[in-house]
């Protein structure tokens, strides 16, 4: 039972992790919880120990090995009205839904893609923060109002082109490898911070920064990511299409690898 003055329902106080689980294992399961924690920190929300949670998520996939897992921790129970508690209990919520059924071709050919209306706003103080206040995403979806578009670009009130709704947004651009800040907005997930950690490592050529909407349409590659879809290469962009996705198609397999990004991508 929740109660129906848990803050998570009442204000959208806490967080959340979307976790692809596979034969009985939840893949990237450490690097989720890694995130967990630090987005609870930043909302100063008791952050369940890892055991915990990691006991849980095991007893829910031996009844279900394979889905869509969504985990939840909000702030808890509180009184009325906007201000914290002194002392709250989180409340842990677990979902899991079906794989879902996407076109084989969205991975090897590319996906239709389309600019969303709706702008995000800033607030640095929850960039970065994978938050349950999700309102602006919800109506970015709703102008997907096509089957043929697989995803939908969001630009924030400057025009600085962010992610999409549901994911993460690189382009390959003069021979470097670029993905826009998330100082003001936007959600850092899993596989954005993989693909960063690995091209850095690697010294391979970089940039993390605002990202305009032209930019974006003259790029030699396009592509988004997440822990459900792994990576997609965008295809049609309004009127712009590309294809081959050299660069992407490499990185994919690397993705594919649940224990990291092995060592030969080549951005040229």
């Amino acid at each position: 039972m929740i109660s129906i003055r848990d803050r998570g329902l009442l204000y959208g106080d806490g967080v959340f992790r979307t976790i692809l689980a596979r034969n009985g294992k939840a893949q990237l399961w450490h690097l989720h919880y890694i995130k967990l924690k630090q987005d609870c920190a930043a909302l100063n929300i008791p952050c369940p120990d890892s055991d915990l949670l990691s006991g849980q998520l095991n007893d829910l996939l031996l009844r279900q090995p394979e889905g869509v897992v969504k985990l939840i921790v909000t702030r808890g129970e509180g009184k009325r009205g906007y201000a914290m508690p002194t002392h709250t209990e989180s409340t842990i919520i677990w979902d899991i839904s079906p794989l879902p059924a996407y076109p084989t071709d969205w991975a090897t050919q590319g996906i239709i893609a389309r600019l969303c209306q709706i702008r995000l706003s800033q607030q640095p103080r929850l960039a970065g923060i994978k938050h349950l206040n999700r309102l602006e995403n919800v109506l970015a979806a709703a102008e997907l109002n096509d089957d043929k578009f697989a995803e939908g670009i969001l630009l924030d009130v400057d025009n600085n082109v962010i992610e999409g709704t549901r994911s993460n947004l690189f382009m390959v651009s003069h021979g470097k490898l670029v993905t826009p800040g998330l100082s003001q907005c936007g959600v850092a997930g899993v596989q954005r911070e993989r693909i960063i950690n690995w091209v850095i490592q690697n010294k391979m050529p970089l940039q993390i920064r605002e990202v305009g909407l032209d930019e974006v349409m003259h790029a030699d590659e396009l592509f988004v990511v997440n822990s459900v879809i792994g990576l997609w290469s965008i295809r049609e962009l309004e009127q712009r299409r590309w294809s081959g996705f050299p660069v992407a198609k490499q990185i994919r397999l690397h993705l594919e690898d649940a224990d990291g990004l092995p060592v030969s991508v080549t951005v040229s």
